[in-house]
C-alpha cells in the first residue's frame, strides 16, 4: 500500500545548471504518462545580449514530437535569479519570464506519454546557465521522471 502511495503523488526535479541548446533532452519520462503541474528554468549565472527564446517539446515512445509550450519573449540580458515558467493556457502559450524571480505559478496540466521533454532554443544558445525544473503527478504506477 505505500508503494502504491508513493507511486500517486505529485513529484518533483530539479537538474543541474547548464547552458541551453536547442534539441537537449531535459527530461526523460519512463513506465507511462504523467501531468505536468509546472515546467520552467532558473537562470544561475546572466544571459550575455543573445536573444534567445525557451519552447518546451514533448516526444513520445508512440506518437510524434508535440510542442507543449509557445516560444517566450527574448532571454537577452536575463539576470541570475530570473524564472521562466509555463503559464495555464494553450500548447501554445508561452512561458512566462519573471526576471525579479517571483511569479504566478498555476496549473499547467500538461498530458505527456513515457518519452522525452525538450526544448527548442530559437535565435541561439544561451550565454549563462539555467537549472530546469519539473512538478507533476504520474497517471499510472511505476512511472519515474529523471
Amino acid at each position: 500500500m505505500l508503494t502504491f502511495m508513493y507511486d500517486a503523488q505529485e513529484k518533483s526535479l530539479w537538474k543541474a545548471a547548464a547552458v541551453m541548446v536547442s534539441g537537449t533532452t531535459v527530461f526523460t519520462i519512463t513506465g507511462g504518462p504523467i501531468m505536468i503541474l509546472q515546467i520552467g528554468c532558473l537562470c544561475i549565472s546572466a544571459n550575455d545580449g543573445t536573444a534567445s527564446t525557451l519552447q518546451y517539446s514533448a516526444d513520445g515512445t508512440v506518437g510524434s514530437a508535440t510542442t507543449i509550450t509557445g516560444a517566450s519573449a527574448s532571454l537577452a540580458s536575463a539576470a541570475a535569479g530570473t524564472i521562466v515558467a509555463a503559464v495555464p493556457g494553450t500548447l501554445a502559450t508561452a512561458p512566462a519570464i519573471y526576471a525579479n524571480g517571483v511569479g504566478i505559478a498555476g496549473t499547467v496540466g500538461i498530458i505527456v506519454p513515457a518519452g522525452i521533454i525538450t526544448t527548442t532554443i530559437g535565435v541561439g544558445s544561451t550565454t549563462g546557465t539555467w537549472r530546469q525544473f519539473i512538478r507533476w503527478i504520474p497517471l499510472v504506477n511505476d512511472v519515474s521522471v529523471t
